[in-house]
């Protein structure tokens, strides 16, 4: 008797382990699915290439010019509802910011305005469409403006802040795919080489891809 209830546990012991391995590749599974190519959560790094276009607050110039940069990010993909908005699982939240380049520049008369550089700091929210994500985004914006005038330079790095709207494509193999329309505006200060306080306020249009860690 003692002998066959050994068994007996033993024949049951031995039951259990193929269950608890599929249900441990099961939760492997899951996990997995959770953060493939359906989830947007988690980090990310990418480049972008765009064209800006503003104006010079108190002067006649007018930069535009083709910019370049990368942006990194975060995304928080909650699958329950959030804040008491309808339709779990379609709100992405998240924290992103980039740094470019631009070639934003004009001369007008003795003056000469240019957009050496610029960065942003955002927060995102946005509303997922199939494999698409709609979003808003605002933040704090910085950057270089520079003045010339009769062989005289100055350059000052104003502070503001910027807002748009974007769309952005989920992929495969971890890639997404965006367009984003920025208003951005670095705010005035004082030139010397104007005699008037400066700022550069302008719109930017940019294509981007992002890859998902």
């Amino acid at each position: 008797m003692r002998r066959f209830a050994w068994l007996s546990a033993a024949l049951m012991a031995a039951s259990l382990i193929p269950t608890a391995r599929a249900g441990d590749l099961h939760g492997r599974l899951t996990l997995r699915q959770s953060l493939g190519p359906d989830s947007w959560a988690g980090p990310y790094l990418g480049g972008n290439l765009g064209y800006a276009w503003g104006s010079i607050d108190r002067n006649p110039t007018k930069p535009s010019g083709f910019v370049g940069g990368v942006q990194g990010g975060f995304n928080w993909h909650p699958d329950h509802g959030v804040f008491g908005f309808p339709d779990p699982g379609r709100w992405v939240f998240g924290v992103e910011g980039d740094l470019q380049v631009t070639g934003a520049e004009e001369t007008f008369a003795p003056w000469k305005f240019s957009n050496p550089w610029f960065g942003t700091v955002r927060g995102r929210g946005g509303y997922l469409v199939s494999n698409v994500l709609l979003y808003a985004t605002a933040g704090l914006a910085f950057g270089e403006l520079r003045g010339q005038t009769f062989g005289l330079s100055e350059s000052h790095i104003n502070a503001g802040w910027t807002a748009g709207i974007g769309a952005e494509v989920n992929l495969a193999s971890q890639w997404s795919a965006k367009i984003e329309y920025l208003y951005v505006d670095l705010a005035d200060s004082h030139f010397v080489v104007t005699g008037a306080a400066n700022g550069y306020r302008f719109g930017l249009v940019r294509a981007g891809v992002n890859y998902h860690f």
